[in-house]
């Protein structure tokens, strides 16, 4: 779970009639099975110790009309992570995923982040601002003609700066840089409220919504229990 986001408001809670579902898989346990029905048409409730978003995401399929960088931005630079860094990789992700919910890269062993840097088909930079990483942009090209936009995200206090249009529009020139056809991004409820909004106006079109079942990382240990503290532990 990851990038931007939105708030999501559920239907009302007397609305439980089941007129159709769907199964979500979800990774075994020894107390419960690996399927969930979720509800099409009112709410479902969720074993403890499991967090849902809805996923929304978005394409383009050509670079969109250049916009303009926001005045007073030449503090900011991007600077390339180096293949060899997985201690810094790791130390701007958490830091934006202990507030966002991103934690599909906590939970993998080093081993495996450091042959992620290593791919020569994912690029990624840091957001540079006073000396510091303030932000994570990461563009994934391992499908051929494809980009995706696989993590894009800010620290807090240099949200509001300008800072998100000046990154997305390197991002989108780094992106169709790239012999590619469609650059594609995803966003969920756990994410900033303004993300979809600010994808579409940054080019992107909304083409799916999908709902995202997984394990509560802070409970096996991931982030810290008091992170992302608009989604509380249910244990």
């Amino acid at each position: 779970m990851h990038h931007h986001g939105m708030i999501f408001r559920p239907r009302s809670c007397h609305d439980r009639g089941i007129e159709s579902a769907l199964i979500v898989r979800t990774p075994e346990k020894p107390s419960m099975t690996a399927d969930l029905t979720i509800s099409l048409t009112g709410i479902t409730d969720l074993p403890p110790g499991k967090i849902a978003a809805v996923v929304t995401s978005l394409e383009m399929f050509a670079a969109p009309p250049v916009r303009p960088d926001p005045p007073d931005i030449a503090a900011f630079s991007l600077e390339p992570i180096g293949r060899d860094d997985a201690a810094r990789y790791l130390a701007i992700y958490r830091v934006l995923g202990e507030r966002w919910m991103w934690f599909s890269r906590l939970v993998k062993p080093v081993s495996e982040i450091e042959a992620l840097l290593a791919d020569p088909a994912i690029d990624f930079y840091a957001v540079r601002l006073a000396g510091r990483d303030v932000g994570l942009l990461e563009l994934d090209f391992r499908v051929a003609g494809e980009g995706e936009l696989a993590f894009f995200g800010l620290d807090e206090s240099v949200i509001g700066r300008g800072a998100g249009r000046w990154l997305m529009n390197r991002a989108l020139a780094l992106a169709w840089a790239k012999p590619i056809s469609r650059f594609w991004v995803h966003t969920c409820t756990l994410d900033h409220q303004g993300a979809p909004e600010f994808y579409q106006r940054s080019g992107f079109t909304v083409f799916k919504r999908s709902i995202e079942v997984d394990d509560d990382p802070r409970l096996q240990g991931h982030m810290r229990r008091d992170s992302v503290p608009h989604h509380p532990v249910i244990a």
